[in-house]
C-alpha cells in the first residue's frame, strides 16, 4: 500500500495572462514535513489554496490517499481534511477562543459539543493558553491568535496542514511561540507543507525542500542537501539574500 497521502499532478494556474503555477507536479508522503521556499510571487501561498480547493485550476489533478480531490463533491470533504492556517489568523471577532474552536466540528462535522469542548482545552492547556478560552481576539496578542488559529484547525482532524507565513506579522518573541508549536507538530509524525521565510526553522524542521521560482519546482531536495549544496544557481542567489556573513561591524 502506498504512503503517499497527497498527489499533485501538472498543476496550472493562471491570473488572466499571467501563469502563476506553471504544471507543477509533486507528491508528499504519511507523516513528511515539506517546506515550500522561494521569493515573493513565485506561487507558494496560491499553490497552497490550490491544494486546498480555495484556488481553482486551468489544469492538473490533486489526490488526496488516492482519490480526486477537486470535483464539486470531493471539495468538502477536501477542506475537512486538508487543514489551513493563514497569515491573518481570521478568528471571528464576535465570538471567544472556544467559540471560534467548536464552530468548525460542531457545524460541519456534526460532532459532540461536549467532546470537542474537552479535546479544545486540552489542546489549549498544552500551548499554555487554558486561561484564554473566554477571551475575544481583540484581547489576545498575534502570537496567541495564531496558536488559537492552529488549534482550530487541529480540531478538525485533518490528514494535512498547510501552514502560509504563520509567523510573517508577528513579533520576534511570537514567532518562537509559533514555531515551537509547529515543531512539535512534526515531531508527532503530522504530515505538513510550510510556506515560510524563517530558513533556520526551514532547516530544522523539514524533510524535504521544495524551492519555487516563476511558479516552478525548480529544486527539489533534503533540507540538509538545498541549505548546504544548493543546485542551481538562483536557489544559491535566494539564499545569499539571508547570509550577513560578510557583513562587517559599522560600531
Amino acid at each position: 500500500m502506498s504512503d503517499t497521502i497527497l498527489d499533485i499532478q501538472h498543476l496550472t494556474k493562471t491570473f488572466g495572462s499571467q501563469t502563476i503555477l506553471n504544471d507543477l507536479s509533486f507528491s508528499v508522503k504519511k507523516g513528511e514535513v515539506v517546506v515550500i521556499l522561494g521569493a515573493s510571487g513565485s506561487g507558494k501561498s496560491t499553490l497552497l489554496r490550490t491544494i486546498n480547493g480555495l484556488e481553482t485550476i486551468q489544469s492538473g489533478e490533486i489526490f488526496l490517499e488516492g482519490k480526486p480531490a477537486l470535483g464539486k463533491e470531493s471539495l468538502s470533504q477536501l477542506r475537512q481534511q486538508v487543514g489551513m492556517v493563514f497569515q491573518s489568523y481570521d478568528l471571528f471577532p464576535h465570538l471567544d477562543v472556544l467559540g471560534n474552536l467548536l464552530l468548525g466540528p460542531t457545524k460541519v462535522q456534526k460532532r459532540s459539543k461536549a467532546s470537542v469542548t474537552k479535546e479544545a482545552q486540552d489542546l489549549l492547556d498544552r500551548v499554555g493558553l487554558l486561561d484564554k478560552e473566554h477571551a475575544f481576539s481583540r484581547q489576545l496578542s498575534g502570537g496567541q491568535k495564531q496558536r488559537v488559529a492552529i488549534i482550530r484547525a487541529l480540531l478538525m482532524q485533518p490528514d494535512v496542514l498547510l501552514f502560509d507565513e504563520v509567523t510573517a506579522s508577528l513579533d520576534p518573541e511570537m514567532v518562537r511561540e509559533v514555531l515551537s508549536l509547529i515543531n512539535d507538530l512534526a515531531q508527532e509524525g503530522r504530515t505538513m507543507i510550510i510556506v515560510t521565510h524563517e530558513l533556520q526553522f526551514a532547516q530544522a524542521v523539514a524533510d524535504r525542500i521544495l524551492f519555487l521560482d516563476g511558479g516552478k519546482i525548480i529544486e527539489e531536495s533534503s533540507a540538509q542537501e538545498f541549505f548546504h549544496h544548493p543546485k542551481t544557481q538562483r536557489a544559491q542567489e535566494f539564499l545569499n539574500v539571508f547570509d550577513f556573513s560578510h557583513f562587517g561591524s559599522y560600531l
